[in-house]
């Protein structure tokens, strides 16, 4: 139904646009997952066990090495990652591949070759993760400079 003008500015409507309409689908969107997450407290809450799981630093790295390298073996993994050390990329693999973000396989040769790579549902992470990967290389300054006069700021 077509509210007339004249009822429209009695009542205080104003002109939605797109981006305003795409801000509150979003923010409702977000509501939703906390509203979820209060019922959910003491129960599985999906988004903050997805979240737990992948968020930390070495997850996010062999995903990407991963993404950009392909099927890896473990030291090539370890080497493209740099500073993790060996039990924790054996952790953090095994909770990947145990989420089905990677696939492990191993050769039954001596000694045996094991190699991963990603999963259809690990290409999807990927590509989430370059997001924020995106992000952060576009902010990464910004940020840098603010954590510098923040840091001044507390000295003072």
């Amino acid at each position: 139904m077509k509210v007339p003008q004249a009822t429209r500015d009695k009542l205080g409507y104003r002109q939605v646009t797109d981006g305003d309409y795409q801000k509150v689908i979003i923010e409702n969107d977000l509501k939703n997952i906390f509203e979820y997450a209060k019922t959910t407290r003491h129960t599985f809450c999906p988004v903050r066990d997805v979240i737990t799981r992948i968020s930390d630093k070495w997850s996010m790295l062999a995903i990407y090495a991963l993404g950009a390298y392909g099927t890896l073996r473990f030291n090539e993994l370890k080497i493209k990652i740099g500073d993790v050390s060996q039990r924790m990329l054996t952790v953090t693999l095994r909770n990947l591949e145990e989420d089905g973000m990677i696939k492990r396989k191993v050769f039954p040769e001596i000694p045996p070759r094991v190699e991963y790579s990603l999963t259809p549902l690990g290409q999807g992470l990927l590509e989430q993760v370059r997001l924020l990967g995106d992000w952060a290389q576009q902010n990464g300054a910004s940020i840098i400079k603010n954590r510098t006069k923040f840091a001044k700021k507390r000295k003072a």
